[in-house]
């Protein structure tokens, strides 16, 4: 066999290996590519959310949210500043409820007629109780012994590069309950 025809014979035999990869997907342009994200609550009003119900508490109350990325290597990453921060208003619990506002466009300073409010959220993860105030627990019980359900509540979501989390869902509690005392369980 001649030079030119091995030649033409390892290139064709290559161009077929290379094509065949590209079916396979392997020269994508990126071999590490994000499978899920994970949608936290870290803090409540600054203090570790760990074993705390969630529930915006209070008026200016704070919740931050952290997402974590996790990658076909199973490695994870914080996605925290990197994520796109959706919130609605829970469309199963809409109660009366406000849509939610994106920070920094919110109304300021926020008064009446609202349009917009309760809960704010920037692009950080930041949630913050915000006017109009706003409670969305109902107590069935009595105040010296509570029993607390949700009336209404906000749906937070997180994505990045086509993934979106699981919904972080978020009452709450920024006005006194309407029968007297505080909204919700502390």
């Amino acid at each position: 066999m001649g030079r030119t025809k091995l030649f033409a014979a390892l290139a064709c035999a290559f161009l077929v290996l290379v094509l065949g990869l590209l079916g396979c997907g392997a020269f994508q342009g990126q071999t590490n590519y994000l499978q899920s994200i994970q949608l936290n609550v870290t803090l409540i009003n600054g203090q570790s959310a760990s074993g705390l119900v969630i529930n915006l508490d209070g008026a200016g109350a704070t919740i931050q949210l952290q997402a974590i990325g996790t990658y076909n290597d199973k490695k994870t990453r914080d996605l925290t500043n990197k994520v796109t921060y959706i919130a609605i208003v829970d469309p199963d619990l809409p109660g009366n409820l406000l849509p939610p506002c994106q920070a920094p466009d919110c109304p300021v300073p926020a008064q009446p007629p609202y349009t917009s409010g309760t809960l704010e959220y920037s692009p950080t993860g930041l949630i913050t109780a915000v006017d109009p105030a706003a409670c969305t627990w109902d107590n069935s019980g009595t105040q010296q012994s509570p029993i607390w359900s949700i009336s209404a509540d906000y749906i937070v979501t997180a994505s990045f590069e086509g993934i979106t989390s699981q919904p972080v869902f978020i009452p709450v509690g920024s006005a006194a309950y309407p029968g007297g005392g505080s909204c919700g369980p502390l």
